[in-house]
């Protein structure tokens, strides 16, 4: 996979929401010129056709507006309408698509929005205050987590770890075990996506590059998704790591506590 290694930057939400504001602007502004330059034509043919098509504009341009500011409230943590915070998932992962457009026009490389894109959805989720049963919580992760020399197969079956403490495997399949949810080690997009319909999750936490996560967090809708980015000191998905505290921080905020404990 093609995984690079990337510095976490402490306003990293803002290039998403600012992407998402600047395209809302510059839609806007061509949707009117559209308009007005058809007014005329459009009158010779029918009196009404000016303004149905002015309709039709505006709730485009309507839908991009309350994409913008139901992802700005739950970033921010406002407290909106329950329709609001419903929908603010999905407008966002269809928008994100017009972000990454909006970067290429302007140069910027499609891992930072990507990076950003999960930052703002963790976000968002944290503001939702989910909280669901161990049990019912999925934790994946990629199988570049494990040494690449390791000679035991993990991938389907974590357990069959060593623990030897070479990589990080072993100590999240601790802490799976001690904290009770779900945990798999995946090998693409593909186990990961039939692991979730096998599982049935309410939430899904997920370690992977900007990439992997941002398509996953997109694949797995209407699910909540929470993004964990991998450490990757050898290289793109090559004997890589987690950062176990960051990790743990992320389950605690949406795990219910475990009454085994």
């Amino acid at each position: 996979m093609n995984c690079v290694i990337q510095k976490k930057a402490p306003n990293k939400k803002r290039l998403f929401i600012s992407l998402m504001g600047g395209s809302f602007a510059v839609v806007s502004v061509i949707f009117f010129i559209m308009w007005k330059v058809s007014y005329p034509g459009l009158w010779e043919i029918n009196e009404y056709l000016p303004l149905c098509f002015g309709v039709v504009l505006g709730m485009v341009a309507g839908l991009l507006a309350l994409g913008n500011f139901s992802m700005l409230a739950g970033v921010l943590g406002w407290r909106v309408p329950k329709f609001f915070s419903r929908q603010t998932y999905m407008l966002m992962n269809m928008l994100f698509y017009v972000a990454v457009g909006a970067g290429r026009l302007l140069g910027i490389d499609r891992r930072r929005i990507e990076g950003s894109f999960v930052a703002v959805s963790n976000q968002i989720v944290k503001h939702r205050h989910l909280k669901v049963p161990p049990d019912r919580l999925l934790v994946v992760t990629p199988h570049c987590l494990q040494l690449a020399d390791c000679p035991h197969k993990i991938t389907r079956d974590p357990n069959n770890c060593k623990r030897c403490g070479r990589c990080d495997i072993g100590a999240l399949v601790t802490m799976a075990e001690e904290m009770g949810f779900h945990f798999f080690v995946v090998t693409g997009g593909t186990l990961a996506r039939q692991t979730v319909m096998k599982i049935r999750p309410k939430a899904v936490v997920a370690i992977a590059c900007e990439r992997d996560l941002a398509s996953g967090i997109q694949d797995v809708y209407p699910i909540p998704s929470v993004g964990v980015l991998n450490l990757r000191p050898n290289g793109p998905c090559y004997n890589t790591h987690v950062d176990l505290d960051e990790f743990r921080r992320a389950i605690e905020e949406i795990i219910m506590p475990n009454k085994k404990q």
